[in-house]
């Protein structure tokens, strides 16, 4: 190893340990917490046999999520992917339709498209949001795209392109604004995946709401979690009848006959998840305090560093900081990996971000565009631990 990769390992770990101090046992990346409400809860579900898909901690956690977020509907739902399915199918993407999504993303953004009968089209990120370029992305339609009568055409696959589904990555809200002038440009609806980033706000609103419909994820790793679960997200009253009624089978009321209008699915969220849901978001104002400052020490701890860069918050938009994470000045994967190698030996679980999804083998033959940033951000990003407790930390 090379002087320099000597000295950036060594300023690398010099911030963990001035963050974190020096692990007796290894730091999760992040993982939950649990101290509220959550046992109460789930045992009143278990006392009363209310553990399936019916009860009043669905419908609770439903309201809680719209009035915290200021969608006027909620929808709970088993994951984050099965979130994104069904709302790509209610905004109209049908077989062998095109969508543009980012190719930094989590796998379950290109899943969910495959699972609607899409084709993932990928796009490029922007440097500084993480997410996906607007302005890239309107250039790149005015390269590929024709308009017809009938929806707006891939002029070399002749397929309809039928939405686009920016990810706010690690919280970080994606330029949404200029994102949706681009997509009514073009004719395009915006679902957004607001996985990663519950209590990301852009400009005062709340990420998942600007789109026709948003989705939301609660996996154990989130900044809450129900165990597993989602959830869509919009202020279209018919698309929320819509999104019920076929993430609940799509049977239609009645006292004892079962009678379904439609193939649907059943995704309904378990009142034993939604109770441990409804316990979280108590939490979530002392979560997102606790992020925020630990997001702080990082950033303080990376000020001043020519080597490494702390990911902060876009402009005009508040992070939840899901995920901290790190930029090498020289994108370079073996040095990135270098990196990886030495935190995790010394009991610091850190990651690189994902694989881009265009080099996934089941993605490989997908279109897309041209991926500079992405490339970059793949060989130089590195999430650092991020639990909400890590922020109260003694320090040795």
């Amino acid at each position: 190893m090379s002087t320099e990769q000597n000295l950036l390992s060594r300023e690398f770990m010099s911030v963990l340990t001035r963050v974190l101090g020096r692990p007796q046992q290894a730091l999760a990346l992040h993982e939950p917490e649990f101290k509220g409400n959550e046992w109460a809860y789930v045992k009143e579900c278990i006392d009363t046999g209310w553990v399936s898909s019916v009860g009043k901690y669905v419908d609770e956690f439903e309201r809680r999520l719209a009035a915290m977020t200021g969608a006027r509907h909620a929808i709970a739902v088993v994951n984050g992917t099965a979130a994104l399915h069904v709302a790509l199918q209610v905004v109209g993407v049908r077989s062998g339709d095109e969508v543009l999504v980012p190719a930094l993303s989590f796998v379950g953004t290109a899943n969910a498209v495959a699972h609607a009968g899409g084709i993932p089209h990928f796009v490029d990120s922007h440097s500084d949001t993480l997410g996906m370029d607007a302005d890239a992305l309107d250039r790149y339609l005015a390269e590929i795209a024709e308009r017809s009568v009938h929806g707006l055409h891939h002029r070399r696959t002749g397929r309809r392109i039928a939405a686009i589904v920016p990810m706010h990555t690690f919280g970080h809200p994606v330029h949404i604004e200029r994102l949706l002038e681009v997509a009514n440009r073009w004719g395009l609806p915006v679902v957004e995946d607001a996985a990663e980033s519950l209590g990301s706000t852009s400009r005062g609103r709340h990420t998942g709401t600007f789109g026709r419909v948003g989705v939301l994820s609660f996996n154990g790793n989130k900044i809450i979690t129900t165990g597993g679960g989602g959830a869509i997200l919009t202020d279209d009253p018919e698309l929320a009848k819509q999104l019920k009624h076929l993430t609940t089978t799509a049977k239609r009321p009645h006292r004892w006959e079962f009678v379904h209008d439609a193939v649907a699915y059943n995704y309904r969220l378990p009142n034993l998840n939604a109770a441990l849901g409804c316990a979280q978001l108590e939490r979530l104002p002392e979560f997102l305090e606790s992020k925020r400052a630990l997001a702080g020490k990082y950033r303080q701890a990376l000020a001043g560093l020519s080597t490494l860069s702390f990911i902060d918050q876009p402009h005009q938009t508040e992070s939840n900081f899901w995920l901290n994470a790190v930029r090498l000045a020289k994108p370079e994967m073996a040095v990135r990996d270098r990196l990886l190698d030495v935190a995790n030996e010394a009991g610091y679980q850190c990651r690189p971000v994902w694989t881009l999804l265009n080099k996934l083998p089941m993605y490989e033959a997908c279109p897309r565009a041209s991926l500079p940033v992405a490339e970059a951000l793949e060989s130089s990003l590195i999430n650092l631990p991020s639990s909400p407790k890590l922020n109260l930390l003694h320090h040795e």
